[in-house]
């Protein structure tokens, strides 16, 4: 099964169309109405979907780290500063995660790009 991804308000939609081109399951916070929730409950809101989160906001890896540190689950968080990769590296990371990791390997898990 492969992972479905939930991105963050601020990522481009660039992105979002590569990887929907490429066969990834992607879900926008703006698609669903989430553009204006804060970073716990936008983590929230992914989770409820079994959608691991991509993000370029660094309040969220704390937001994550608290998490594991009270044993509260979430599904995932991919992040990467926003200047560290190009537009098309970044799907191809987020493609070969989508497509090779499993959704049971994401949980409570955070992943660093580039891999």
């Amino acid at each position: 099964m492969a992972i479905r991804l939930y991105m963050d308000v601020h990522i481009p939609g660039a992105i979002t169309l590569a990887l929907r081109a490429r066969g990834v399951d992607v879900l926008r916070a703006q698609d669903d109405d989430a553009d204006e929730l804060d970073d716990s409950d936008l983590l929230d809101r992914a989770s409820s979907y079994g959608r691991v989160l991509f993000t370029y906001d660094d309040d969220l890896l704390a937001e994550a780290s608290r998490r594991m540190e009270w044993g509260r689950g979430f599904h995932g968080i991919v992040y990467t500063e926003a200047t560290r990769l190009s537009i098309g590296a970044t799907a191809h990371d987020l493609e070969l995660l989508a497509k090779v990791l499993d959704p049971g390997e994401m949980l409570d898990r955070i992943l660093f790009l580039p891999l």
